[in-house]
């Protein structure tokens, strides 16, 4: 009987394999030659991309988890790869992890958990953003696909795949060390960044232009892996308000000091980053915390220390030989140039807009509205503000339903967590509502709630407060899911 060698023995032994070898490696250092590393990088990419959608399928959790990660590297990749617009990654593994929940094995889909009013808000914004299509004001459609992607995609996709896949306690706990260890490592890096200087990818983007908002006095505003200075500083007392809540809950006491020591290492960051804006973040988010803390002898304490604090900040000159203080005390300051700059820029709009009560388009304002509409009049006023944004874009019509969903949602945070009963999982979620607080007034001063990572933090502390009440039964109260 005649012995037939195996396809892989006759391929390694065919005279073709050379210079079909030969050839692929000419080809490849062709496309290399015209397309830079980004052909080779593409290949090595292939085989963890192929394993990494093996394990979202098999495991859809682990695929929300990266988005929560990515959020927080996204800015940094986009600064240091230029050729590859990685910011779709968000998207793209939100889409991927839909995709690995509707085709699970298992039933991990189930539509009555998406049920709620937190999932028919996210969508009615949705559809709210896909009529402005047809808003007669004609803004580009480029420029409306590039903006609606922060401003209410990837709301959509997260709020319903958070209820699908974050349904215990101890995925609670998961997202708060996560927002806490990528946070601190953020502040970390900033200092790196104070202490020795920019790299010379993010020395590049300063010089691109962002050297003018960032480059004061000849200091720099520290930005960390963050999308920019504004961004970094909100965001680090975002956390560092979440951490210093926690704190002073039903914690052991090194639990407490861990967190006491990243609240101190957080509020630095936001110190260097020279956002004033941020600071409203702390003022409004405890003022929350106290008012929902159920204590009155807390309350007023809380009270005094909050007064005495913005009485030094407001009415001395203490700590203004150190420039990122004074910079932080001029947000009190109504006098302030930037403030009035502001101030005028939204006279303008008030005017423009007067007779405009469904704004611009969406896209048509900030830097996608530079971009995609350099010929509307909106494109060349600097919006600033989140809420100025939203007001120019949707007009004064979308600005108060979308103003309506925040408060809402806010309000109702507010009320679930004054009635819940488990001590630890009420001091959880009281720092995730408080925090949400101080991020949407901040949105006043700076786009911050629309921005990575704060928004997908927002996203997600919304669709675990709204499950409060679920996680705070009795059986579920039994397990100590931390």
């Amino acid at each position: 009987m005649k012995f037939t060698p195996p396809p892989a023995a006759t391929l390694l032994h065919s005279r073709w394999l050379l210079p079909a070898l030969l050839a692929g490696a000419l080809c490849l250092g062709w496309l290399t030659s015209k397309m830079g590393v980004l052909v080779p990088g593409l290949l090595i990419a292939v085989p963890f991309l192929v394993f990494f959608l093996v394990l979202v399928f098999y495991y859809p959790r682990i695929g929300f988890i990266s988005f929560i990660i990515y959020c927080f590297l996204n800015n940094y990749l986009s600064r240091h790869i230029i050729t590859i617009p990685v910011g779709l990654g968000m998207e793209s593994i939100l889409i991927i992890t839909w995709l690995a929940v509707l085709f699970h094995r298992t039933d991990i889909f189930q539509s009555k958990r998406i049920r709620n009013d937190l999932c028919l808000l996210s969508l009615i914004w949705f559809v709210i953003n896909v009529l402005e299509l047809g808003n007669p004001a004609g803004a580009s459609i480029t420029g409306w696909f590039y903006e609606m992607r922060s401003t209410t995609l990837l709301w959509v996709l997260t709020v319903p795949l958070g209820y699908l896949l974050f349904a215990l306690k101890r995925d609670l706990s998961t997202f708060l060390y996560l927002l806490v260890g990528f946070s601190v490592l953020g502040t970390l890096y900033g200092i790196k960044q104070k202490l020795f200087g920019v790299d010379a990818m993010e020395q590049y983007w300063l010089d691109q232009g962002a050297a003018r908002t960032h480059v004061l006095w000849g200091r720099l505003r520290v930005f960390s892996y963050y999308s920019d200075a504004a961004q970094f500083g909100a965001s680090q007392a975002h956390i560092a308000l979440i951490c210093l809540i926690m704190a002073l809950g039903p914690y052991s006491w090194k639990k407490r000091l861990l967190l006491i020591i990243s609240s101190a290492i957080l509020l630095y960051g936001m110190l260097i980053s020279g956002t004033r804006g941020a600071f409203f973040v702390l003022i409004i988010g405890v003022f929350i915390y106290l008012a929902l803390s159920r204590q009155i002898k807390i309350l007023l304490l809380g009270c005094l220390i909050a007064g005495g604090v913005f009485w030094v900040m407001k009415y001395t000159t203490i700590g203004n030989s150190n420039p990122d203080i004074f910079r932080l005390r001029s947000a009190l300051n109504p006098e302030d140039p930037s403030l009035l700059v502001r101030l005028n820029n939204q006279a303008i709009l008030r005017d423009y807009l007067a007779t405009r009560p469904l704004g611009g388009g969406v896209g048509v304002i900030g830097a996608w509205g530079i971009k995609y509409n350099p010929n509307k009049f909106l494109s060349r006023i600097p919006p600033d503000s989140y809420f100025v944004k939203i007001w120019a874009e949707y007009g004064i019509v979308g600005f108060l339903l979308w103003f309506g969903i925040t408060l809402f949602i806010l309000g109702k945070c507010m009320g679930i967590v004054w009635r819940l009963k488990d001590p630890d999982l009420r001091q959880k979620l009281l720092a995730l509502t408080a925090g949400y607080g101080g991020i949407l007034i901040c949105t006043y001063s700076n786009e911050i709630i629309n921005q990575m990572p704060s928004a997908m933090i927002i996203y997600i502390s919304w669709v675990f407060i709204f499950m409060g009440p679920t996680l705070d039964t009795p059986q579920l109260r039994t397990m100590r899911d931390e």
